[in-house]
């Protein structure tokens, strides 16, 4: 079932493996996103929480005469790790579920769990969670978009926030709603959006990065680092006309953090305007 809708592709999925994907509208963008987890049953999917309730009617939907259950696991919480998978799964007490979120560089570890046997373990939720803002810094700094945090439902493409790149999205694969779309931006070259981590100290939440023009908006924040949403074109132009990048006034600056892809994608938004 999942196959003919979402992004990523489903064949050929060893159990305990992670992939990206997304539900998308019919005009190519996201409904939701989320880490999907083949298991022994099923499949598992790791969503923001908002997108939930939604998210499952959609699929409902679809179901149309396949012998599927859909059902929210209402007593489930993801715990994210932010250091490097090195050495692959491992046993996490209290967790039902371990798994490695392939989009970062050397993996994260997550595990999924059900709220009270993790309590059982780790004692009250203030004793066991990371801050927030150690999440946001590692998948900011990584350069992982997030619903929720820098988009919400049908607001961005697949590109925008760079699912693709990111191995959420098989442009090979057959059918699945939005492709057409999405399909077509690809093979035409008209991508002209991508989401780059920005440095600079006066960055804030929806404030525009610009030069001698808008560029993009920030997405999200931590610190001084955060994400962009950015015209391609737009930053090529003016990276040749030597134009002071700013935020809120003050100097801020865009850096390549997976330098290849983004380079390339730059001169070719540039060079199709």
């Amino acid at each position: 079932m999942l196959e003919r809708l979402i992004t990523s592709t489903t064949t050929d999925w060893p159990v305990g493996d992670a992939r990206p994907g997304a539900l998308l509208t019919p005009q190519g963008k996201i409904i939701a996103d989320f880490l999907a987890i083949r298991t022994g049953e099923g499949v598992l999917l790791d969503i923001h929480r908002d997108a939930v309730e939604d998210l499952s009617k959609r699929l409902k939907l679809f179901r149309l005469r396949a012998k599927v259950d859909i059902e929210p696991l209402e007593n489930a919480i993801v715990v994210a790790g932010i250091e490097p998978a090195e050495h692959g799964v491992r046993p996490v007490s209290g967790a039902q579920l371990v798994y490695i979120d392939p989009r970062y560089p050397g993996g994260r570890l997550r595990a999924m769990a059900d709220k009270t046997e993790w309590r059982q373990y780790h004692g009250h939720e203030a004793e066991w969670s990371l801050p927030a803002s150690d999440h946001d810094l590692d998948r900011i700094v990584s350069g992982i978009p997030e619903w929720g945090f820098d988009y919400r439902a049908a607001e961005v493409f697949p590109a925008d926030v760079n699912l693709d790149r990111l191995g959420g999205v098989d442009y090979k694969k057959g059918c699945f709603v939005g492709q057409e779309v999405v399909s077509r931006m690809y093979r035409r070259g008209k991508i002209r959006k991508r989401t780059f981590l920005v440095t600079g100290e006066a960055l804030s939440q929806g404030a525009a990065f610009e030069a001698d023009q808008a560029l993009g908006v920030i997405t999200s924040v931590s610190g001084e680092r955060g994400l962009c949403l950015l015209r391609l074109d737009r930053f090529a132009r003016a990276e040749l006309t030597g134009h002071q990048t700013l935020c809120n006034g003050s100097p801020a600056d865009l850096l390549k953090c997976r330098q290849d892809w983004m380079d390339e994608e730059i001169r070719e938004a540039y060079a199709s305007d």
